[in-house]
C-alpha cells in the first residue's frame, strides 16, 4: 500500500516488480484473522511486529550486500505481473482531484481476434491473491474456452490499489459502493491493454462496443458482479455471480445455520451442549469464569465476551473449506476431532467439567492463545492486548498497515453483517455475543471525522436498492454452494423467491460446496471432482450462447 505521494514510484515498480519493503501478513494469516468478520485487532498487531522485524532483519542483510538497493528482490519471477490503470480517487466529489494506480493483471495466451474480455472483481482482498484463478481457475477455463483475454482488477483500497494516505475514517470515505461499481465501469469503458502485452491496434476492438466484457465475482464482489451488469448494461454484456451477497443486513446470525445444518453431528451436538455449558459458567459468580477461562489458557481475559468471541474462532474454518485441499482448509475437522476425542473431566469449584470444554480449551490454548506473544513478566497485559476489545484507544491506529479496518469499514457503513448469537433455538456461539458486543468495533475504530462519520448502523438499503434477492437480469448466473454460511443472504437463499434456470439466466447449487466454490481449478482439469467439472461445463455452455449472442447482434 502506497501513500499519495508514492503513487509515481509505484508506477514505475509495476513495470518490474519487486517486494517492497511494506510489512504485510502473509495472505493464509490475514485470511484467518479475518475468518468470522472480526478480526483479533491485538493479536493481529503483535503477528505484524514480528513480521514486521523479519522484514527489517532480511532487508539488513539485503542492504549490506548492496548499500545501493531500496528493495528486496523479487525471488520468484510471476507468470503474469501487475500493470497498472490510473484510476480517479472520487468519481463524484469534484473537490477531490488526481488518481491513484488501480493494478490489474492480465493473461492473452489465448486471445484470438473477436474474443470476449473477462474481468474478475478481486474483491475485499488482495488483487494478487485472485491471479491463480488466471492460471488453472474460472479465467482460464473460460478464455480457453472462447479465445478470451482474463483480467483480474484489484478493488480500491486493498493490496496496492490505495488512493489515500491513511486509513482514518475520512479517507476512508471514498471506500463505498458507488465509487467502487463506477471504478470497475470507468476501467472498462477505458481499457488500453498494455503494448507489451496486446498490440494497441487491438485497443479499440476491446472496447465493450466491439467486444463482450464478461464480468465474474465471488462473494461480496459476487454481489458487484451482480450489480454491474444490471446497471452498467452497456458496459457488462454479461456477469456470473458466484456466492453473491445481493442481500445485506444488519444482525446475521443465520451465518451459524449452514454449520450447525451440515457439519458432523456429533460435532455439532457436542458444540452446543458444550456451549450451553460455558455460558452457564460465565454467569456464575468468580472465581468460577476465570477458572474457566483458564482452562482455554485465556484466564487473564477479562472480558467474557472477549472470551466467547476468541473462542468461535474455528467456526470461520467452515468458510475456508474447498474442494481442492491445496486451496482450502481441513481444520474445521480438526477442531471437530478435537472436540469430540473423549477423555476425563475436570472440576471447577463444584462443578463438574466434562471432557468437551477440557478439548475445546485444549484447542484453543494450542491454536489460538498460543499465537499471542508472551513479554516476560507481563502475562497478563499480552493477553488482554492480544484478545481484549475494553481499551479503545487499541483500534484507531490509521497507518496503511491497518488493512483490517477496510473490510470492517464496510461492514460498518453499507453491508452489516454482525453474527452475533440467535436469540432463541440452539447455537453455537455464546450467548454473550450479543449485536451491540460484535457491532461495537465501528465505534471504537472510526470516530467522527471532519469530511465523514459513519452512521450509527449501516445503510444496508444502500446494497438492498440495487435489487436485494430478487436481482434478475438477462445473461446473469447465479451459482452457490448449498452448504455455504452465505447463501442466507444470496438470491438461492431460502427465503428468495424460487427461480428456474435457463441459458439466459442461469442459476446452479453445488453439491456440498461453500464459498465461491467455481472460482478454482486444477492445471488438469479433468481430474476435479465430477461437481466441479459439472458446473465448470455448464459455465462453458452458457458462457459461449452469451458470446454468440454478442456477434449476433453485431451482425458477425
Amino acid at each position: 500500500m502506497v501513500s499519495l505521494s508514492s503513487l509515481l514510484l509505484l508506477s514505475s515498480l509495476l513495470v518490474n516488480p519487486v517486494l517492497s519493503t511494506k510489512t504485510t501478513l502473509d495472505p493464509d494469516t490475514h485470511r484467518e484473522l479475518l475468518l468470522n468478520g472480526r478480526p483479533q485487532i491485538g493479536l493481529w498487531k503483535s503477528l505484524l511486529k514480528e513480521q514486521k522485524l523479519k522484514d527489517e532483519q532480511a532487508l539488513l542483510l539485503s542492504t549490506e550486500k548492496n548499500a545501493q538497493q531500496p528493495f528486496l528482490s523479487s525471488t520468484k519471477k510471476e507468470l503474469f505481473e501487475p500493470h497498472c490503470f490510473p484510476q480517479r480517487i472520487s468519481h463524484f466529489d469534484d473537490t477531490v482531484n488526481g488518481t491513484f494506480c488501480q493494478r490489474y493483471w492480465i493473461n492473452t495466451s489465448f486471445y484470438r481476434e473477436g474474443g470476449p474480455v473477462f474481468l474478475l472483481d478481486g474483491g475485499e482482498t488482495s488483487g494478487k491473491d485472485r491471479v491463480p484463478f488466471l492460471e488453472k481457475g474460472i479465467l482460464q477455463i473460460l478464455s480457453n474456452a472462447t479465445n478470451g483475454i482474463g483480467i483480474v482488477l484489484e478493488h480500491r483500497y486493498y493490496g496496492e490499489s490505495v488512493p489515500v494516505k491513511s486509513f482514518s475514517t475520512d479517507d476512508l470515505r471514498f471506500l463505498n459502493n458507488k465509487e467502487a461499481l463506477e471504478d470497475s465501469a470507468y476501467f472498462i469503458e477505458n481499457f488500453k491493454p498494455p503494448p507489451s502485452i496486446l498490440s494497441s491496434s487491438s485497443s479499440d476492438a476491446l472496447h465493450p462496443n466491439n467486444t463482450a466484457w464478461v464480468y465474474y465475482g465471488g462473494s461480496y464482489a459476487g454481489a458487484r458482479a451482480a450489480h454491474m451488469r444490471k446497471e452498467y448494461p452497456h458496459l457488462v454484456w454479461g456477469a456470473i455471480a458466484s456466492s453473491a451477497v445481493t442481500h445485506a443486513q444488519i444482525n446475521f446470525p443465520q451465518y451459524y445455520g449452514p454449520i450447525q445444518q451440515y457439519a458432523p453431528e456429533g460435532c455439532i451436538d457436542t458444540l452446543q451442549t458444550a456451549i450451553e455449558l460455558i455460558d452457564h459458567l460465565l454467569d456464575q459468580p468468580e472465581p468460577i469464569p476465570r477458572y474457566l477461562k483458564g482452562l482455554f489458557g485465556l484466564e487473564e481475559l477479562v472480558g467474557n465476551e472477549d472470551f466467547a468471541d476468541v473462542i468461535s474462532g474455528p467456526l470461520g474454518y467452515w468458510q475456508a473449506k474447498n474442494w481442492d485441499p491445496k486451496v482450502g482448509s481441513n481444520e474445521f475437522y480438526n477442531f471437530c476431532n478435537t472436540l469430540t476425542a473423549g477423555g476425563a473431566g475436570s472440576k471447577v469449584g463444584l462443578i463438574r467439567i466434562p471432557a468437551s470444554i477440557i478439548n475445546y480449551g485444549k484447542y484453543i490454548k494450542e491454536n489460538v492463545v498460543a499465537r499471542c506473544p508472551r513479554s516476560e513478566g507481563k502475562p497478563a497485559s499480552d493477553i488482554e492486548d492480544c484478545f481484549g476489545t475494553s481499551v479503545d484507544s487499541k483500534f484507531v491506529e490509521t497507518d496503511l498497515e491497518q488493512t483490517w479496518r477496510l473490510w470492517i469499514f464496510q461492514v460498518c457503513t453499507q453491508w452489516g453483517y454482525f453474527m452475533p448469537a440467535p436469540l432463541e433455538g440452539p447455537r453455537i456461539i455464546s450467548n454473550k455475543l450479543t449485536l451491540e458486543y460484535t457491532s461495537k468495533i465501528c465505534r471504537q475504530a472510526f470516530p467522527p471525522g471532519k469530511h465523514f462519520s459513519v452512521p450509527e448502523w449501516p445503510d444496508v438499503e444502500e446494497v438492498n436498492r440495487r435489487g436485494d434477492y430478487e436481482i434478475e437480469y438477462d445473461r446473469l448466473a447465479f451459482i452457490d454452494g448449498d452448504r455455504d454460511p452465505w447463501r442466507p443472504m444470496t438470491p438461492q437463499s431460502d427465503w428468495a423467491p424460487r427461480r428456474k434456470s435457463s441459458v439466459n439466466r442461469p442459476v446452479h447449487l453445488i453439491f456440498d460446496g461453500v464459498h465461491h466454490y467455481d472460482e478454482n481449478g486444477l492445471e488438469d482439469h479433468t481430474e476435479e471432482p465430477p461437481r466441479i467439472k459439472d458446473v465448470h461445463a455448464l459455465e462453458v455452455s452458457f458462457i459461449q450462447e452469451w458470446i454468440a449472442q454478442f456477434h449476433e447482434q453485431k451482425g458477425r
